[in-house]
């Protein structure tokens, strides 16, 4: 029996404008040319809102305003399983250089659905669009 490898993984979805920013996997990473939003692999003993910072950086040059958190979701993919953990956040200061991805959107939240999305953000992206919703009612 082979022990599933288990990913815990801040994301960003960054704010701006009325959109939101999805940035698409490279063909060198897993899921290859999958939409997600940016973020990365939580360091051990590292917070979650630290990985984001850090990760942001690395990823796109961006400094980012950490907000609040959304629900956790775990997701398993045949060979592993991730949890992300979600948070939304605001551009504080840089300019977006794509690092290790092939293309960035910025996209009204309710037309976030017409990428083609990694599976594990799928219900991140509802939550979020769910937590618009309450924040509006």
């Amino acid at each position: 029996m082979s022990i599933m490898k288990r990913l815990q993984v801040a994301c960003a979805i960054i704010e701006r404008g009325g959109s939101v920013l999805a940035t698409q996997r490279s063909t060198t990473m897993s899921l290859p040319l999958k939409w997600e939003f940016p973020g990365g692999k939580i360091a051990p003993g590292e917070l979650p809102a630290e990985c984001l910072r850090r990760e942001l950086i690395e990823e796109l040059g961006l400094s980012i305003t950490v907000g609040r958190a959304l629900p956790q979701h775990t997701h398993s993919y045949q060979n592993f399983t991730v949890t992300l953990h979600p948070f939304v956040c605001t551009i504080a200061s840089g300019e977006i250089t794509l690092h290790e991805h092939a293309a960035l959107s910025w996209l009204p939240p309710e037309d976030l659905h017409a990428l083609d999305w990694a599976d594990a953000d799928l219900p991140v992206i509802q939550t979020y669009i769910d937590s618009l919703k309450a924040a509006i009612t």
